[in-house]
């Protein structure tokens, strides 16, 4: 089996902070790429951090900052740590591993930030 777990996600004020995880069972993704995109209601999916197997990372300008995506091959999960989280961070979490050109994506946590 092939699974993608993300959690974490939740209710929070804003400045406050909340780490997500996406799980992987089924496989290793040590060599994979993994990324966090996110989706608000009526918005595009768009991405929002990487990192990929040897461990280099990139953020979108939009979270750069204030975010910070990590990895524990160990464990084959990835987390997002999300600090001073805006109103304008409220979406939908989803994890996406690139396995070698092809995509696998979680089902998504939902984050909101709001007083």
């Amino acid at each position: 089996q092939v699974k993608l777990v993300e959690s974490g996600g939740g209710l929070v004020q804003p400045g406050g902070s909340l780490r997500l995880s996406c799980a992987a069972s089924g496989r290793s993704f040590s060599r994979d790429n993994m990324a966090w995109y996110r989706q608000a209601p009526g918005k595009q999916r768009l991405w929002a951090a990487t990192i990929t197997s040897d461990g280099s990372t990139k953020y979108a300008d939009s979270v750069k900052g204030r975010f910070t995506i990590s990895r524990d091959n160990a464990k084959n999960t990835v987390f997002l740590q999300m600090n001073s989280l805006k109103p304008d961070d409220t979406a939908v979490y989803y994890c996406k591993e690139d396995h070698y050109g092809l995509a696998y994506w979680g089902q998504g946590t939902q984050v909101t930030v709001s007083s």
